[in-house]
């Protein structure tokens, strides 16, 4: 069985689409970045503890992962207020930013960390849209303050890479991940 150490609706949406059998059991951990951490080294550091803070020793498959946005060397993560989400759109609309998710899966002492990244082109969007996107609400519990699943869709002109990374998961990445860790 895979114990899911996450809360998140979409990471258990994309598991179930994919035929992937869980359990949720949320992990608990502060989400802080550290001083002078890359994007990559901070989701995937997350990633791990997520699954060290819920591991049971049992034989299970613990998956836990973690997604930021990276645009110029800053990391955009869920906005506090809708004037953040505002301000983190506005940064995003016209350019071209990395979303990354770290994935760790652990079994045992056993642990596989690793980290998928999409690059996402976002159109340059006309304030008033981004405002009223910022006030819908959608953006409030989403790395970078927008969801490609929801509304912002209409703003993301292509992306290079995984389209479920910039969701939340990379499914194919976590399968692999997931067949050699059950060997």
């Amino acid at each position: 069985m895979i114990v899911l150490a996450s809360a998140s609706p979409r990471r258990a949406e994309i598991l179930s689409q994919a035929g992937i059998a869980f359990r949720v059991q949320p992990a608990h951990i502060p989400e802080q970045h550290r001083a002078g951490e890359s994007a990559e080294d901070y989701v995937r550091r997350l990633a791990a503890e997520k699954t060290a803070a819920v591991s049971q020793g049992t034989g299970d498959v613990v998956l836990a992962a973690d997604t930021t946005v990276h645009l110029h060397g800053r990391i955009l993560e869920k906005p506090h207020s809708p004037e953040d989400a505002l301000a983190m759109l506005t940064a995003l609309s016209g350019h071209t930013h990395e979303v990354l998710t770290g994935i760790c899966l652990r079994r045992g002492e056993r642990a596989i960390v690793d980290c998928a990244v999409t690059r996402v082109h976002f159109l340059a969007v006309p304030a008033a849209e981004l405002e009223a996107y910022a006030r819908s609400g959608e953006p409030m519990d989403k790395a970078g303050a927008y969801a490609i699943q929801g509304q912002a869709s209409r703003f993301i002109d292509r992306i290079e890479g995984c389209y479920f990374n910039v969701v939340g998961l990379p499914v194919s990445l976590v399968w692999r991940h997931l067949q050699a860790i059950l060997r």
